[in-house]
């Protein structure tokens, strides 16, 4: 007896799943009925023509987008550009540099005229101001692999330490000869010592602009 009704309750629910199905595919197909959230907005995507693209069309459509965010990402100013492309500084668009050194130049100017004298000041912040926007743009695209100037960069710090040097002794006394002669071994050594990283440092990011050329 306890067999014949499990199997019987077991057909009555087996039985009523179709049932059930199938009421509710007649609701849907009934024309009064309401439709479901799901069908309404794909109803109002296909009403306003932005049905998403299926398949291969649809892989191509979202690739598009993805590329073009790498490219932007490749471009900006901590990444490596290309061979030919000239380093961005981090306030793009703004030319910073480039009008340090031209107003820089034009205070030079101003205090050669005046004299030094009268002109020290303007001579001076002048000077200053051309050298900071210089290393600034020599610095940035020998780093990023554009370009070199190693020549450069190893010479200004060679000249600053001489030049500290010999002025800090001429202050409270002559300069001897023995110290000058000195000055010159040492600023060999830094000099040389300063190209060789400069060179290699140039070295290892100009492969790296070659490779993110390629890619």
């Amino acid at each position: 007896m306890a067999d014949s009704r499990n199997r019987r309750r077991r057909g009555r629910s087996r039985k009523r799943r179709p049932v059930a199905a199938s009421a509710a595919q007649r609701t849907q197909s009934e024309p009064g009925a309401a439709p479901t959230p799901a069908e309404s907005a794909a109803a109002a995507e296909q009403a306003s023509g932005r049905v998403a693209p299926t398949g291969a069309q649809g892989k191509r459509a979202r690739a598009r987008p993805r590329g073009a965010a790498e490219r932007e990402r490749g471009t900006g100013a901590g990444a490596p550009a290309a061979a030919g492309e000239r380093p961005r500084p981090p306030w793009y668009p703004l030319p910073l540099s480039e009008l340090l050194i031209l107003v820089g130049a034009i205070g030079t100017i101003v205090g050669l005229r005046r004299g030094v004298s009268n002109g020290g000041p303007a001579l001076f912040a002048g000077l200053g101001a051309v050298m900071i926007g210089t290393v600034e743009v020599t610095l940035r695209e020998h780093l990023s692999g554009y370009r070199s100037h190693a020549l450069i960069l190893a010479l200004l710090p060679t000249i600053a330490f001489h030049s500290a040097v010999a002025l800090g002794v001429s202050a409270f006394t002559r300069v001897p000869s023995w110290l000058q002669v000195a000055l010159l071994l040492i600023d060999g050594a830094i000099f040389t010592f300063l190209f060789k990283v400069l060179r290699a440092r140039f070295v290892d990011s100009r492969r790296e602009r070659t490779f993110a050329g390629r890619r």
